[in-house]
């Protein structure tokens, strides 16, 4: 890539444990192997800024008020007071496009720049808060109620608000086909689609370290109610139903929600937060990937699983469903029961799971990071020349 675009890049997640977060430093990480010159702001711990090859990082720390989202994500409201900080040091960077992801403290102060100063602006759609708050509601004030009710109505004015927000882009990116058609259809801009990728080398069936015949169903992820968790039990429940007894869950992440699978699941490991080469042999060591989140735009865990020679069985709701081959690498779950059924399934055929690991580690091998950035930024080329044609008719009129 010869051509070189400045860009200012305002994630909204990024030092966190999260796919967002991940794909957001994958993002990052290219434009420093590509030369391309980025300025990444993003919060942190403390306030700091470096420089490596062509991207500065130029973290900023929230205030003690910041409200706690998940695990170490948060919202400031009290972060507009760093705008002016911000203004600066984009001003000094001239970037020639500015990337804003969610509706949260950074990316809003990218939204603002990006119109007071006319500089065009991409965004990337990474996680559907509308859902995560409706399933939140639904958990904190399950005694209240008609808390159905207040949940959907919440749901339906916060997707709403994000559709609004994301008018503000010139170019908008999203996970999955019905994000892309739908962003596209309900802003009237350019939607495209941002996959992800996967490190085949990283994420391996050859780092798979353990040899006892024990059945392994897995889960990787943030142990919140918004993940559905608790259908491990479900599945659990069938096993014992079918008299099967040589299983074991390998549950992966951290959260509220570890407590109750601690006290209700039977065989079980869980491990907490991994990374590195400890969550590649966890993923590794699994035989079949549960991933019953309804609230995932795009859901990389199920990806890195096939990566992985693994199985999946998730949800058809939201983007996971477009990972998976239903049938060939994993199974796609139209109701809960289906997870249950799908996992004693594939304990009893081996043959068809043996098939099911093979189609699924070919599959997510093909899969490039590079190939997904590369059209990102020839995303933000696009968001460039519309901007140019706006102005020019404007200086014609």
């Amino acid at each position: 890539m010869n051509e070189k675009t400045r860009v200012a890049f305002f994630p909204d997640s990024y030092l966190e444990v999260n796919g967002a977060a991940m794909t957001c430093r994958r993002l990052v990480d290219y434009a420093a192997r590509t030369e391309q010159p980025m300025l990444c702001i993003h919060a942190a711990p403390t306030n700091y800024e470096k420089t490596e090859g062509s991207v500065t990082h130029f973290a900023l720390k929230r205030s003690p008020l910041a409200i706690l989202l998940d695990e170490d994500l948060a919202f400031d409201p009290l972060f507009l007071r760093k705008y002016r900080t911000i203004r600066r040091k984009i001003k000094e960077f001239k970037p020639d496009v500015i990337h804003i992801t969610g509706l949260n403290d950074i990316s809003i102060i990218g939204v603002l720049l990006a119109w007071r100063l006319d500089i065009p602006a991409l965004g990337s759609w990474h996680t559907n808060i509308h859902e995560f708050a409706s399933s939140r509601i639904r958990r904190i004030f399950k005694w209240l109620p008609g808390v159905d009710g207040i949940a959907k109505f919440a749901e339906k004015k916060i997707k709403g608000g994000s559709m609004l927000y994301y008018k503000i882009p010139h170019v908008v990116l999203s996970p999955n086909q019905e994000l892309v058609d739908e962003l596209g259809r309900r802003t009237g801009r350019v939607s495209k689609l941002m996959g992800r990728g996967v490190d085949p080398d990283y994420f391996s069936p050859e780092k798979r370290t353990v040899n006892d015949n024990l059945f392994r169903i897995g889960s990787v992820g943030r142990l919140r109610a918004e993940k559905n968790v608790r259908t491990l039990v479900d599945v659990e429940k069938a096993f014992i139903d079918a008299g099967i007894e040589d299983y074991e869950f390998l549950v992966v992440g951290e959260g509220n929600e570890r407590e109750f699978l601690e006290e209700n699941l039977k065989r079980k490991t869980l491990t907490g937060f991994l990374s590195d080469e400890p969550l590649a042999e966890a993923y590794a060591n699994m035989d079949v990937f549960v991933f019953p989140s309804e609230t995932d735009a795009f859901g990389n865990v199920a990806q890195e699983a096939n990566a992985s020679g693994v199985a999946a069985i998730v949800s058809d709701k939201g983007g996971p469903k477009f990972i998976i081959k239903d049938g060939v690498t994993g199974y796609v779950a139209k109701e809960k029961q289906d997870y249950a059924l799908r996992a004693v399934e594939l304990y009893q055929n081996r043959e068809k799971l043996a098939a099911m690991k093979a189609a699924a580690r070919d599959s997510a091998v093909s899969n490039s990071w590079d190939a997904i950035f590369s059209g990102v930024f020839d995303s933000y080329r696009e968001a460039i020349e519309i901007q140019a044609r706006k102005q020019s008719k404007h200086a014609d009129d």
